[in-house]
Formats: C-alpha cells, structure tokens, sequence
C-alpha cells in the first residue's frame, strides 16, 4: 500500500449542508444570558440590603451573595448538562464540557464560600464558636440537613471529577457517578427559599428562582430522557452487521425507519445505547463513520475498553437507542476553500465522512502507529479516486513511511497548509502536538476546527 495516494478528476458537486448558526453568535449570546443572570442575581442582593454593619455583617452578607451566586451557577451548570440542540451543534460538545467544568469550578467554590461566611458570620454575630454554630445551623434551620447532604455530594462529585481521577476509572462509572450532580442539586434547591434572606419575603423573587430551576429542569428531562426515549420508538434502529475493519477495530451497521428524520450531519456522533447484555445500562459517544443515508448508519470503533471491546460481539438484531445527533465537527465550520483533514487512530472515523462530502478541496493524513492498523483505508483510496483528492498514510513503523508531527513535518506533506482549514481528530496525545505544529505551519487558529470526545 502506497504512503500517498493522488488522484486528479475533480470531485463531484455535493448537496450543500444544512446552515447551522454562527458558532461565535452563539458563545456571545450564551455568555452575555449567563453573565446577565449573575449580574441580576448581585443586583437582588444589592436592592435588598439596605447596609452592613460590623465585621459579623459583612461575612454574613459575603456568605449572602456567594449563595446566591453558588444557586444560580447550579441552575447554568445543569443548562450545560442538558444537550441542549442548539448548543450542542453551534458551540460543539468538546466546548460545552470545558464550560462545564469550568463552571463546576466555580460552582464547588462558591457553594464552599457561602457554606464558611455564613456559619463565620452567623458564629461573630452570635459570638459561639465554628463548631456550635456549624451543628446549629444544620440542626435547626429549615432543610439545611438536606443542604448539608447534597454540599457533600457536590463536593464529592467535584472530586471524581477531577483529571487526576477521571483517569482511574472507566467512562461508564464516571458518567454515572455524575449524575449525582442532579441530587445535590436537588437537596440544596430548597433551603435556599426557606432560609435565603432575599426570598423569605419576596413572593415575585421565589417564583423567579422556581421559574428558572423548573424551565432548566424541563430542558434536561426532554433533551436527555423523553427525546431519546420518543426516537428510539420512532426510529427502531437494529445492529445489522459487525465487520472487522483493522486489528481491534470494528464497523458496526445499523438499520432503522426514517433515519432522514435524525438530521445528522458528517462530522456528528451519537450516544449510542446497545440494549444487549452488560451494554444496555450506559450510552457511549461514538461518531458517524459514513455519510448518514436514509438506510443505515455505521459506525468504526476501536477497542480501548469494556464497552468498546463488547461492540465486536454484537448480534445482528439487536436494539439500538441513538441520542443525538451532537457535535459541531461539521462543513459549517469551513471558510477557505481547501481543507486538511489530520486524523489518527479512532479519530479517522469523522474524518472518512467529511472525506467524501466536504465540498472543498481536501487532502487528508492519517497518521498509525503500523500499516496495519490503518483502518477503512481501501474506503478513502475510492473516495479520493471518486472526488480527485489526496491521501497521505503517515505510520511509525516503518521509518521510510514515518513523518515528524511538527511544523516543518505537515509543511512537507502539504506544502500550502496555512492556506487551509483544518479539522483535527485523534488521540490526546495526537492533537496536543497537533496544535502548536499547525500554528507553527502558519494555520490561524480560527481555522483549526477539533472536538475532543476525551470525559
């Protein structure tokens, strides 16, 4: 097999993608609501207090705005979490966690500055101590022992979600451990009518802060429960194929009745529920790795756990529950007229659908550790043969098919790089290096379009 496969014809014109909003529009408008919301809560408590006397009085009214800020931070914090249609597709789902994590940050932070100023405030106020006014405020304020429950439990779930323990446990075990985010929540949600000193007496405020929990809470139950729910008996998707691909590597089939309807695009993935033994309890993300048609959808998984491993021991036949589509990985991103497609490993399978459909002038580099584990590459020698596009095979082992991943490497291989857009898929590792090498070659940064499936 050839390291660089060339072809002439051009390619055929391809139906134009489906518009999607500007992505910086979107950022804008979501973060001017998000900093308007924090703006207003500040203002609640500034309209509300009339002035602070003594030490005792500024803790206690530090511990007042930190509160209100640390409830309205887990109302954003729960938006983020909601796959929310709009977000998901503009912004991209790689983006979204890292505002999500962000705002987790200062979620725990706020909800540990509150929880200390108002028992310090409360203890100077009442001259007791930090342990007799912790044990009073917990025992005796109105559903503060359910605040107290779900403080531990968001601080707990802030801990496993930190990288350094994230990478101790599996997708699955994270993802579900993170639902209890939902219950601390929860628990924390009422003491802040019952006891918060700018809701007790004012009736239009309290419906507010329910008219924001509740209009949040019914994004999350449509978008991650009812939708996938309505289109798993919509759609009926079934495994109808398992093919190897590469070693460890496997293309998974799937039928269903009116998958035009899903709206995916090239580039997007889906969480994927496979209702069969040990699978059925946890939805994965995986990417389309072939345009979506109105007779099936696949997608090319490489085995680097429990659940990717079982997909190699589907059945025909069995029950599939697709959520999404999600991601903004898509040809809306594109604004020059040539693109480098720059995958490796699992990170081709986006890649191979924007390789038959972008309609641009592309090449693509796929980099592999050994030729072998180069999948679907008979598939992208037909389709850069079909569209008149370049491929380059860029693999470890052997050294005469090697290519450094630095600046001058990717100049080698395509010469007019700082002329493209770039989109970029692949292991961590890949796109850290990835990144300043495309900077180094002269690619704007605007121009370097990756989303990240890591958790």
């Amino acid at each position: 097999m050839a390291t660089t496969s060339t072809h002439s014809r051009h390619a055929r014109t391809r139906s134009p993608q489906r518009a999607l909003p500007s992505p910086h529009t979107v950022t804008v408008v979501a973060q001017v609501l998000v900093y308007a919301g924090a703006a207003a809560v500040v203002a609640l408590w500034w309209i509300d207090t009339t002035s602070v006397v003594g030490f005792a009085g500024w803790l206690t009214n530090a511990g007042r705005v930190t509160g209100l800020l640390a409830g309205y931070a887990c109302a954003v914090l729960l938006a983020l979490m909601s796959r929310f249609p709009l977000l998901e597709r503009a912004v991209g789902s790689d983006r979204l966690a890292r505002w999500h994590a962000l705002g987790g940050r200062y979620t725990i932070s706020l909800t540990l500055a509150h929880t200390l100023l108002i028992i310090l405030g409360y203890a100077a106020s009442a001259h007791a101590s930090f342990v007799s006014q912790t044990t009073t405020l917990v025992l005796t304020y109105p559903d503060m022992l359910k605040a107290t429950a779900g403080f531990l439990l968001l601080v707990a779930t802030g801990i496993i979600s930190a990288r350094a323990a994230r990478r101790r446990m599996s997708y699955e075990t994270w993802h579900y451990l993170h639902f209890a985010t939902y219950l601390a929540i929860f628990l924390a949600f009422f003491h802040q009518l019952s006891n918060g000193a700018d809701f007790v007496a004012h009736q239009p405020v309290q419906l507010a802060w329910y008219a924001l929990y509740i209009g949040v809470a019914g994004l999350l139950v449509w978008n991650r429960f009812l939708t996938p729910v309505r289109r798993a008996l919509r759609h009926r998707l079934t495994v109808t194929e398992v093919r190897p691909e590469a070693p460890g590597v496997v293309s998974v089939f799937m039928s269903g009745r009116h998958l035009d309807e899903l709206g995916a695009e090239p580039g997007q993935f889906f969480r994927w529920r496979f209702l069969a033994p040990r699978m059925w309890w946890t939805a994965n993300p995986y990417s389309l790795s072939a345009p979506p048609n109105p007779a099936y959808l696949r997608i090319t998984v490489k085995a680097v756990g429990g659940h990717s491993e079982a997909l190699a021991r589907l059945r025909p036949g069995t029950r599939v529950w697709a959520e999404g589509p999600y991601g903004a990985f898509t040809a809306a991103r594109r604004t020059a007229r040539k693109v480098l497609l720059l995958g490796g490993g699992a990170g081709i399978t986006p890649l191979r659908a924007l390789f038959e459909t972008l309609p641009s002038q592309v090449t693509l580099v796929y980099r592999a550790r050994r030729p072998e584990d180069l999948a679907l590459w008979q598939e992208l020698d037909a389709i850069a043969a079909d569209r008149g596009a370049t491929v380059h095979y860029v693999v470890d082992e052997p050294a005469q098919y090697s290519s450094p991943l630095t600046a001058g490497g990717l100049a080698t291989l395509v010469p007019d790089i700082a002329e493209r857009d770039v989109y970029l898929c692949g292991p961590p590792g890949m796109t850290a290096a990835a990144i300043p090498a495309l900077r180094g070659a002269g690619v704007p940064r605007h121009r370097i379009h990756h989303e990240s499936f890591a958790f």
